[in-house]
């Protein structure tokens, strides 16, 4: 377990910049410099490789290092904290004027999945800018956040601009794995450096979908299912391929990963789902139906069109068979077979996906959690809402913004151990035919300028608001 503070390498404050043309009501210390700094950042962090393999393959100490050079610069002074060799985390602390107010956390992760470069457009290491977009690994997942997050500071640095609570900035490691070195240890062993946060923002909410009718709809996420990451052990009796045998392993293992494959799970709708469906609803004149009634709420989402994929994915639980492992030859019976499921839970359903996999599994495979975290929700009907939602039709006057709730999660699941309500915000208004969730772990993984540039102002008026 590493702590280091760094030694600031240039004068605390960058020098006051020229205002820059803006849009009405931006704030003026968010001037050209912040906004080509988002753009600069996005692309240098890019191309510093933090690929996250998993089973602990990561290397996030280079980012860090950059990171916290350029939150020095702004006169912060950010910690270096590991809990295993090169998985670095950055945490640093921006008082704010109200001593006496809670503070809020903003948090983003610096690791990214593996990309292979003979499936690219561009190496996805490269961080090029071309017509007007950054393209790489991390573009949108999430190192634009990241970046989006250093403008900001640095524009108030320069401006002399403070926030009413403190921001307490944690930049992570393996977020894209376990968390386990990242927020996990964050959260577990050093929550000190989180004391007053009671909100935290960070991934995966507040960009533009279009729904193929002219609106524009901002989902912020008010909620996450939670991860169940399984393991399936089947047991049997080992032996010769060419012999009969009813205690096969693999026999065993393979039919219990296809009834779970299979298996489709009921309804069961969150609070933030619920919300979700009422403005939805709402915004295209449709009667809201008894959301107690599953056909009347399949009827809604199929009547909502393309905005109904914003909710149709977190009505009910999940398990997708992603890895199986089994034998060494092919003339011989294994003794034991093992399975990898990705499960998905929601709020309140984890003692009935337990029981669930228990009938599925059987009486001949064993299963467990390999990685285990809770379901997530926040309110929807508060101030710190309200301030996200009023920040986004500021600068997209024609947005809608509605809560949703993730598929999946982000380290605000380590963050909520801290009594933290996490929300997906990191805003980004996309043309439309740009597939935002096509971007996370796929190939050509790229982000337009001007999305950071708006990211940028709604996140200055956000945290500035709060």
């Amino acid at each position: 377990m590493a702590e280091h503070h760094p030694q600031a390498p240039h004068a605390p404050h960058a020098p006051r910049a020229p205002r820059a043309p803006h849009e009405p009501g931006a704030s003026h210390h968010i001037d050209q410099i912040a906004l080509e700094e988002a753009v600069t950042f996005t692309s240098d962090l890019i191309r510093i490789d933090t690929t996250n393999r998993g089973q602990g393959e990561g290397h996030e100490r280079p980012a860090a290092e950059y990171v916290a050079e350029r939150l020095t610069e702004a006169g912060l002074d950010p910690i270096l904290l590991e809990k295993a060799p090169g998985r670095t985390n950055v945490v640093a602390r921006i008082e704010g004027t109200d001593p006496s107010a809670d503070a809020v956390l903003v948090h983003g992760h610096l690791d990214v999945v593996p990309a292979d470069p003979t499936e690219w457009s561009v190496h996805p290491f490269s961080g090029e800018i071309r017509d007007g977009v950054v393209w790489g690994r991390g573009a949108v997942d999430m190192k634009d956040a990241d970046a989006m997050v250093l403008a900001t500071v640095r524009a108030w640095a320069r401006a002399g601009v403070r926030p009413r609570r403190d921001v307490v900035l944690a930049f992570t490691a393996d977020e894209e794995d376990s968390a386990d070195v990242g927020s996990g240890f964050l959260a577990d062993h050093r929550p000190e450096l989180f004391d007053g946060c009671t909100i935290g923002i960070s991934e995966s909410g507040a960009y533009t979908f279009h729904p193929g009718d002219g609106r524009r709809i901002y989902p912020v996420a008010a909620g996450e299912r939670g991860t169940g990451w399984l393991r399936l052990t089947a047991a049997g009796r080992a032996g010769h391929g060419s012999r009969i045998n009813h205690e096969n392993a693999v026999s065993r293992l393979t039919a219990a990963v296809t009834r779970i494959g299979e298996h489709r799970w009921p309804l069961r709708l969150s609070a933030t789902v619920r919300a979700a469906l009422a403005e939805l609803a709402a915004l295209y004149g449709l009667p809201l139906p008894d959301l107690d009634d599953d056909a009347a709420v399949e009827r809604l989402v199929a009547e909502l069109g393309r905005a109904g994929t914003l909710v149709a994915g977190a009505l009910r639980n999940s398990t997708n068979p992603t890895m199986l492992d089994a034998g060494y030859k092919v003339n011989v019976i294994p003794g034991s077979a093992t399975a990898h499921i990705d499960g998905r839970l929601l709020p309140g359903t984890e003692e009935e996906f337990a029981a669930t996999l228990d009938k599925l599994t059987g009486p001949d495979v064993d299963w467990d959690f390999y990685h285990h975290e809770p379901p997530l929700e926040a309110p929807v009907d508060t101030p710190a809402f309200a301030v996200m939602r009023d920040a986004l039709q500021h600068f997209d006057p024609g947005a809608h913004v509605i809560p949703y709730c993730m598929y999946g999660g982000t380290d605000a699941k380590q963050f909520a151990r801290l009594g933290i309500q996490g929300y997906g915000f990191m805003p980004l208004r996309l043309p439309e035919g740009f597939d935002y969730q096509a971007m996370f772990h796929g190939v050509d993984e790229r982000v337009p300028v001007d999305a950071l540039h708006f990211g940028t102002r709604v996140l200055d008026r956000t945290l500035l608001a709060l």
